[in-house]
């Protein structure tokens, strides 16, 4: 099991951003699409993942295509798998595996937390909203944050 994941979160023309996820095995490049709360949904599904749920998903539109995010959690670990597909609709079988990962799930809670820390450097409140037409995701960030935060130093120890 690799510990290493990156996601980065890029915005691009109004509306729409990248999204790369990689570990030390492979790396998956994708789009999102403003159409859907993909920020606000892939980050509660991790902090669902964090708070102890064993299954999470977030779907990122790419108009007409989508990706979904499937998460798994067993103990300490998570089993990503990321599907395209053809349309956001599709049943999970439908969709191809572009990208797959096991590993901690505080690896991936710092990864996530850390992408979106970065994305509010780059652009700020104001400019995230101005490329990408809706708020930046404040109030999932910081709950994620917080779960994870206590996940890790449980009681204020």
């Amino acid at each position: 099991m690799t510990a290493g994941i990156r996601i980065a979160w890029t915005l691009g023309t109004h509306g729409w951003a990248a999204c790369v996820v990689e570990d030390q095995q492979a790396k998956a490049e994708l789009t999102a699409s403003y159409i859907s709360d993909a920020p606000e949904e892939f980050l509660t599904a991790v902090a669902r993942l964090v708070a102890g749920e064993t299954e999470a998903r977030a779907q990122f539109e790419a108009e007409p295509t989508a990706y979904r995010w499937i998460f798994y959690r067993e103990a300490a670990d998570v089993w990503i798998r990321l599907l395209g597909l053809r349309r956001a609709s599709d049943h999970d079988n439908r969709g191809t595996e572009i990208w797959s990962s096991r590993l901690p799930i505080d690896a991936l809670a710092r990864a996530v937390v850390r992408c979106f820390d970065e994305v509010s450097r780059t652009y700020g409140d104001s400019g995230y909203r101005g490329k990408w037409g809706e708020h930046f995701p404040r109030t999932e960030l910081e709950a994620l944050r917080r779960l994870w935060s206590d996940r890790r130093h449980p009681h204020g120890a």
